[in-house]
């Protein structure tokens, strides 16, 4: 038999809190066993069902969706066919994520390229207005601006168009 853990030993295990983990129960995802004296004793099973919920947070599921999650596990006729249904949400998930971490490869490269570009204005000798960044060549003789720089300001000869579709228009009351 393994030792049983008490809710705020459970809670410090696995970082949820102890209204969390009661959550859970109230919501029927989490099943603790009693002790005599009625106090909630989780076990093995209880601590992995905990991890998973995290996980599947993780990757952006709700509570609720958690619980048809289970329901629909559960109500499969046999396990490959319960498997099969997370493996298809599983998979969607995958994609999901692989589409996340190209556009953060994206973003961090914008950043090294911004961060960059603004290291050589540290040795910007030109005393200027922010105007007057958009088009210093003291140090970025012929650099490109990076798109996270030039959003900053606009060059005063070349005001950016305005795209229609972003204009507030008044309403008909």
């Amino acid at each position: 038999m393994t030792a049983r853990l008490k809710i705020g030993d459970l809670a410090r295990k696995t970082g949820k809190s102890v209204r969390a983990l009661r959550l859970y129960e109230e919501r029927g995802l989490l099943s603790p066993m009693r002790s005599d004296g009625g106090f909630r004793q989780y076990g093995a099973d209880e601590l992995a069902r905990v991890y998973w919920i995290a996980k599947l947070q993780d990757m952006g599921f709700k509570l609720a969706q958690i619980e048809s999650l289970i329901s629909t596990v559960e109500s499969q006729d046999t396990a490959p066919v319960a498997m099969e249904s997370l493996r298809e949400l599983f998979r969607g998930r995958l994609g999901d994520t692989r589409s996340q971490v190209e556009r953060l490869v994206q973003l961090e490269r914008d950043l090294m390229e911004a961060l960059a570009y603004l290291e050589g204005c540290r040795a910007c000798t030109t005393e200027h207005d922010l105007e007057g960044c958009a088009t210093c060549d003291s140090v970025h003789e012929d650099a490109q601006v990076p798109s996270l720089v030039a959003g900053v300001h606009l060059a005063p000869s070349t005001p950016a168009p305005i795209p229609s579709s972003s204009l507030v228009r008044p309403r008909d009351t």
